[in-house]
């Protein structure tokens, strides 16, 4: 029962990590590219860490199969982040309609301007006042 359990898991890891590679290779655009990678190929390699953890069965194991996964499910996200920020600022734009970062960011000094923020504010400007009825 055990080995037909780990056989799934390692099998499903497996078509995830091609399913990864094929997005690779169809998405049209780095940033989707770069989310193929990170979501099916995080998921692929959870799922074999997990088959060979339980394939091995001992505790030590288990123990280093859970602290691989959680390695990939910290650092994954946040390397994808990086990536994707680097690329937009050295000029790869997505494929969009609408670029929402366009003319908000300040390349010199890495500020990122809001939409929404009045250009003048106010103290106190932020209350609504009540009008009795």
């Amino acid at each position: 029962m055990i080995a037909l359990v780990t056989g799934l898991l390692a099998f499903s890891g497996a078509l995830l990590m091609l399913i990864a590679a094929v997005g690779l290779l169809r998405m049209p655009d780095f940033y989707m590219r770069m989310q193929a990678a990170a979501k099916a190929g995080t998921l692929g390699i959870l799922l074999i860490v997990a088959a060979t953890g339980i394939t091995l069965g001992s505790l030590s194991a288990l123990l280093h199969a859970f602290l691989a996964s959680l390695f990939f499910l910290l650092t994954t996200p946040i390397a994808a982040h990086l990536l994707g920020r680097a690329a937009y600022l050295s000029g790869i734009r997505p494929m969009v309609l609408e670029d929402e970062l366009a003319g908000r960011y300040h390349p010199a000094t890495h500020e990122l301007r809001s939409n929404n923020a009045p250009a003048a504010s106010t103290p106190g400007s932020d209350r609504i006042e009540e009008t009795p009825a």
